[in-house]
């Protein structure tokens, strides 16, 4: 099992085990370490003033070992807490020396069948899985920008279409900050506690985090929404379509993190809000991202349902090749726009091929704005040929030159 500072980048996913417990099982071993630890040196602080032969009571991080005479050998089982990650039925012993006490034997990894060191492998995977959604996350970062800056110089580009786009790129490029910035407040140093760590920054780190991800998977929804009211109806740019999308993206989010707030303030305020695996209330979030995902996904089948009609009405069957071809591009053009890839790990029991799932939503996922602005701003043909009418006219306003494209530009209108 991974430690807690690699556990970290599971907040990405946005999806936890449905455990019912009040803690995490790692912090739930160290708690009640604590307080074993509290009972055991104040059960010693009683027997100080008993005879000081033999081996003394002490505390050795795990077992409370009690007074022993020379030579006698004290078997102690394993304490019930060490369940959580092993069998807990075993036991250790220790002689008492001349020399004090012994080690203890067998050991207690061996003893209680827990693992007490993390394999290399293992590190090294998740310091890989970090590397590469930290790239990934710094290079849709830097295009994302890019994008919407091109989108908003352009008078031109400014369509409700493209609104909507800017929208959804400013999601992508929030959660990346919003990933960034937990990371530095909860994992800058390899020593954090974060059973014990509960701080304003970090709690508010993790609150930021969290609505960067909710406002993302919304936007996607309201590029669904949008695609399917042109295929399905005449939608014309107005004022109060694109409040009633703002508010689903930006507003809603907002609603659903102000209880989740709530009800961590009220009812969990445990750690820094990072752990999340044993929170009924953690549902509050993960719920609308369920729906949203599910939604999301039955939008995008209508939508290839009505491209098979358009491209063929005749019981959609094809008579040539190039109609698959269109259908396939639309298809995969619609899945990353979608966020449809989300769908595979969506109803899936949350700790199903873990490894996987990491390279899928952290791996592949810190990519996803990368291809979206590629894909909707770069490879659009109206942003190239705006982009490339005003190359034109800033040649001819240095150069004193007038291309023909440049001439017959007055006649186009994009929207």
């Amino acid at each position: 099992m991974p430690p807690l500072r690699l556990r970290g980048i599971l907040l990405t996913l946005c999806l936890t085990p449905p455990a019912w417990s009040s803690l995490h099982p790692e912090c739930e071993l160290i708690f009640q370490l604590q307080e074993e630890e509290r009972t055991c040196l104040q059960h010693i602080a009683e027997q100080a003033n008993e005879s000081s032969e033999g081996c003394q009571p002490f505390w050795d991080a795990v077992v409370c070992w009690p007074h022993a005479a020379f030579e006698e050998t004290v078997h102690m089982g394993c304490p019930a807490v060490l369940s959580i990650f092993g069998n807990g039925t075993g036991s250790v012993s220790r002689n008492c020396t001349s020399g004090g006490w012994s080690r203890p034997f067998p050991p207690y990894h061996v003893a209680c069948s827990v693992d007490d060191d993390i394999p290399e492998t293992v590190q090294s995977y998740f310091t890989t899985v970090k590397l590469i959604y930290t790239v990934g996350y710094s290079i849709s970062l830097a295009v994302l920008s890019v994008a919407v800056f091109i989108l908003l110089l352009f008078r031109r580009l400014r369509c409700a279409r493209n609104f909507i786009h800017v929208q959804l790129f400013a999601t992508f490029i929030l959660k990346a900050l919003a990933v960034f910035i937990r990371d530095a407040a909860l994992f800058s140093s390899d020593d954090t506690n974060h059973c014990t760590l509960s701080t304003f920054a970090c709690k508010a780190s993790v609150v930021f985090c969290h609505y960067c991800v909710m406002a993302n998977f919304f936007w996607l929804l309201v590029e669904a929404l949008y695609l399917n009211s042109l295929l399905l109806s005449s939608f014309y740019q107005c004022r109060p379509c694109l409040w009633g999308f703002g508010l689903l993206g930006w507003g809603v989010p907002v609603l659903f993190i102000v209880l989740w707030i709530g009800s961590r303030v009220y009812f969990e305020d445990t750690e820094c809000w990072d752990i999340n695996e044993n929170s009924p209330y953690w549902w509050i979030i993960k719920g609308p991202i369920v729906v949203s995902i599910a939604v999301n996904f039955l939008l995008f089948v209508n939508i290839i349902r009505i491209l098979i009609q358009k491209l063929n009405p005749r019981l959609i069957q094809f008579n040539n090749s190039s109609q698959y071809r269109r259908l396939t591009k639309s298809t995969l053009l619609l899945i990353p726009l979608f966020g449809t890839h989300y769908m595979f790990f969506n109803f899936l029991p949350d700790y199903f091929n873990v490894n996987l799932r990491l390279c899928i939503e952290l791996c592949m996922g810190s990519f996803q704005g990368l291809l979206v602005a590629v894909l909707y701003c770069f490879l659009n043909q109206e942003v190239q040929k705006e982009v490339h009418l005003q190359l034109l006219r800033w040649q001819e306003r240095s150069y004193r030159v007038v291309s023909p494209a440049a001439k017959g530009s007055q006649m186009d209108t994009p929207f």
